[in-house]
């Protein structure tokens, strides 16, 4: 749909970012990272968190030295074993201690074995199937406000990370197309894991160019809705 004029059309690569009290995180720093920050005027933010390793996920890691610019200690960044082992074989210079450069990323290497929490949101690492890699989703809790799961990359949600998310109030998730794919959610698979989880509401996320916004809003059942490119949910 690139070359749709309706612009819910024009799909960046997956990203989000999650705002809870005075904390700002940002879940993966794909390719789009940079055009995706100036259009929504992001400047700051407390951490990274990645799902996984795929480089559409974390292929801009160059661009987060936008948001160490303006401070002198390092960027938490938040992975499991198998993504951190990725992100410092490809961006070794960034993770050496003998190369630490006043304006380039300094990571603060946190490894997610469990939950963490930012001021009052807590973050709850969901384990998902999803190719080979190791991937996770994230929960998120904030008191006051309603819970959010995020799993943008999944062909099997374990039982487990399925009890994490029943009856979560805001399920974002993967549904890549219509056809059957060997690693991600197709629309029928994403629609079935939202009725078990009994998710309140939901968004579809990760989508291929082939649907149509306008099109694919109008079939899905009572709340699930198709995700755009720079869709605010309040919680």
């Amino acid at each position: 749909m690139c070359s749709s004029e309706n612009p819910r059309n024009k799909r960046f690569r997956s990203s989000v970012v999650v705002r809870a009290g005075d904390k700002t995180l940002l879940v993966d720093s794909g390719p789009d990272l940079r055009m995706q920050a100036l259009r929504e005027g992001l400047r700051e933010i407390d951490a990274v968190i990645y799902t996984h390793a795929h480089l559409d996920h974390v292929a801009g890691f160059d661009e987060l030295r936008a948001f160490c610019w303006r401070k002198r200690e390092p960027l938490p960044l938040h992975a499991t074993a198998g993504c951190m082992e990725t992100l410092k074989n490809m961006y070794g210079w960034a993770f050496s201690p003998e190369k630490l450069i006043e304006g380039y990323v300094r990571p603060d290497a946190r490894l997610i074995d469990g939950p963490f929490f930012y001021g009052d949101l807590k973050v709850t690492p969901l384990p998902v199937e999803h190719a080979a890699v190791e991937t996770v989703g994230f929960r998120f809790d904030f008191p006051g406000a309603r819970t959010l799961a995020y799993i943008s990359d999944v062909k099997v949600i374990p039982a487990q990370t399925m009890e994490l998310i029943s009856g979560i109030d805001v399920l974002v998730v993967d549904a890549l197309r219509t056809a059957t794919h060997p690693t991600h959610f197709s629309l029928a698979e994403s629609l079935a894991a939202i009725e078990a989880a009994g998710a309140k509401e939901a968004w579809l996320t990760h989508l291929t160019h082939e649907f149509d916004y306008e099109t694919l809003d109008g079939q899905l059942p009572t709340g699930v809705r198709v995700a755009w490119d720079g869709l605010r949910i309040s919680l």
